[in-house]
């Protein structure tokens, strides 16, 4: 069995595709997930199944679509995948606490030249594969909008995660 972090984007973010995680851990229970467990309002849970990760991710869509009536997209990591993120984070040593770290992770493959983007700050902003890594010494909210740039320039979807919650994630998965 492979544990596995679900980040669903766009969940009670502002007021928008409202889903209690309650109802959400019941919708997961109920496609035969083991050790469903959510952690905050914002469309993180975490479980345990045979199943590869992008059935993992079609099923729960799926069943979102279904039981809420919305789309939502869901990006399926397992554990050791989640764990090798944030191992390889880049500005780990100079940020000064998780609140003001960020992961992106890109749903859709970034495009050709992604990895050198024009406009980002590398003092603060690194892009590896499928995840871009942001370091926002003034806070998140003063930082610059890297998920806006990348669906406008690059045309990729993203849902991004605050370090805490990366940590706290992979803290659920190892329990």
């Amino acid at each position: 069995m492979t544990g596995y972090a679900l980040l669903l984007r766009g969940i009670n973010v502002g007021g928008h595709k409202k889903v209690p995680m309650a109802g959400l851990r019941a919708l997961l229970e109920s496609l035969g997930y083991a050790d469903v467990r959510t952690y905050l309002q914002s469309g993180n849970a975490v479980v345990t199944t045979d199943e590869p990760a992008a059935t993992v991710a079609k099923r729960c869509e799926a069943a979102i679509a279904d039981a809420f009536g919305m789309d939502v997209r869901c990006l399926v990591l397992a554990g050791p995948e989640l764990r090798e993120i944030a191992d390889a984070h880049p500005l780990r040593d100079v940020a000064d606490n998780g609140s003001r770290m960020t992961a992106l992770f890109l749903l859709d493959p970034a495009p050709p030249g992604a990895a050198d983007p024009v406009g980002l700050d590398p003092r603060h902003i690194r892009v590896a594969d499928r995840v871009i890594y942001q370091w926002c010494p003034e806070g998140i909210s003063n930082a610059p909008d890297v998920a806006a740039f990348v669906r406008k320039s690059w045309k990729v979807a993203v849902t991004g995660r605050n370090w805490n919650t990366v940590e706290k994630l992979l803290a659920l998965l190892d329990a």
